[in-house]
């Protein structure tokens, strides 16, 4: 009986402090990463003091590589790929972002028009007839042509759109397979043609037309098909858009999709599956600059007061597929902006800054003098002054 009545110990439960610890530090950490991505998101002054002294975005003008250059040859630099090339009687050097010549190409040409995608860089002769296509860091092809060349336009797959006017026509477009083959023509005898684009899948190549002979302004689009311009030029058009009289169109861009984005001097459309939209309308805005050189992005600056005296510089990131915007704002007037990508470098007179598409800050560059060029691919930018190019990595 007495076992019966005897109380049975209770068995003590063991706590694991051990487990207790790491659960609280994992908690912890999580607390403190979430409240500094909320701070970097939300407070500009503290988001500025982690990318200067913890993501070290920001690199001043005694810190870069630097290529010397001598007086006069500031006109004749471009960026493109990942590399510097500089045009200097018929010699055409190009650096890599460490600031040492990787190789020279001659190139006969003294005052060019560059334009870049990718992996490919064209050179003509403004007003001449020599053009050079170069893949990478060899000459690919090269040509002369009929007229004078007015735009050349290169794609990122190689091929060339060159411009040109003659005795007869107000211009001539050609286009050029990867291989340096012309594939066709295209006349224009009484409008003159103030851009073109080749699509990304080379399908299409677009005309932006304007007509000024008149008492108002006259601008369309004609898009044509590569296949068809072929093997009948004169039955090759595609699609043409008339727009409103005195509406005033400068440049066309394909991006992906076969999407047309156009920009206007009073807003950016985009032409998509045969239709024409509104990206954005920057008509009562105090706009600084607009720029389409982007990858299936548009973007816009406008001035923006921040004080009784002082204003600011606001960025509108415009995603062409869907109409989405990002915002991002610098403390002070862009003087001008170049695109390239995914990415908008905006001249602030002795800073640039450099952002993503995304409305990141990518680097910012701070110099002890007045910025007055900047060259710009994907990868890489040159500061270019008068007797240097400094070069910030992207």
């Amino acid at each position: 009986m007495r076992d019966f009545w005897e109380e049975t110990p209770l068995e003590k439960k063991t706590i694991n402090k051990k487990k207790i610890v790491i659960a609280i530090s994992i908690f912890l950490v999580v607390a403190v990463i979430g409240t500094i991505i909320g701070m970097y998101l939300n407070n500009n002054s503290f988001r500025d003091w982690i990318d200067k002294n913890i993501l070290r975005k920001e690199v001043m003008q005694d810190k870069v590589s630097t290529i010397e250059i001598e007086d006069g040859q500031t006109a004749n630099v471009v960026a493109f790929n990942k590399y510097i090339g500089i045009l200097n009687k018929n010699k055409f050097s190009i650096y890599g972002s460490s600031g040492n010549e990787e190789t020279s190409l001659e190139i006969q040409i003294s005052n060019p028009l560059f334009n870049s995608a990718d992996r490919f860089l064209a050179i003509a002769e403004t007003n001449g007839k020599r053009l050079y296509v170069i893949e990478n860091k060899d000459i690919s092809w090269q040509t002369q042509v009929e007229g004078n060349i007015l735009q050349v336009v290169i794609n990122k797959n190689g091929y060339v759109a060159i411009v040109t006017e003659d005795t007869i026509n107000k211009a001539v477009i050609a286009l050029y397979n990867p291989q340096g083959k012309q594939l066709f023509n295209a006349y224009l005898s009484s409008t003159r043609a103030v851009d073109v684009s080749i699509s990304n899948d080379n399908k299409f190549l677009a005309i932006a037309e304007v007509d000024t002979s008149g008492t108002m302004i006259k601008s369309s689009i004609k898009v044509i098909s590569v296949e068809k311009a072929s093997s009948d030029p004169t039955n090759s058009v595609e699609n043409t858009y008339q727009l409103e009289n005195d509406k005033l169109l400068t440049n066309i861009k394909y991006q992906d999709k076969n999407k047309l984005v156009c920009m206007y001097t009073d807003e950016l459309r985009v032409i998509e599956d045969g239709n024409d939209n509104q990206l954005i309308d920057d008509s009562n805005k105090t706009l600084i600059a607009q720029s389409i050189e982007l990858n299936n992005y548009a973007c816009i600056v406008e001035e923006e007061s921040s004080g009784l005296f002082s204003a600011n510089s606001k960025l509108t990131i415009i995603d062409t597929n869907n109409k989405g915007t990002k915002e991002y704002s610098a403390e002070s007037v862009a003087g001008n902006i170049y695109t390239n990508g995914n990415i908008i470098a905006l001249n602030l007179g002795t800073e640039v800054e450099f952002v993503s598409t995304g409305g990141w800050l990518v680097k910012r560059y701070v110099a002890n003098q007045e910025i007055t060029n900047v060259v710009l691919s994907q990868n890489l930018a040159g500061i270019v002054y008068r007797d240097k190019i400094e070069l910030v990595n992207l």
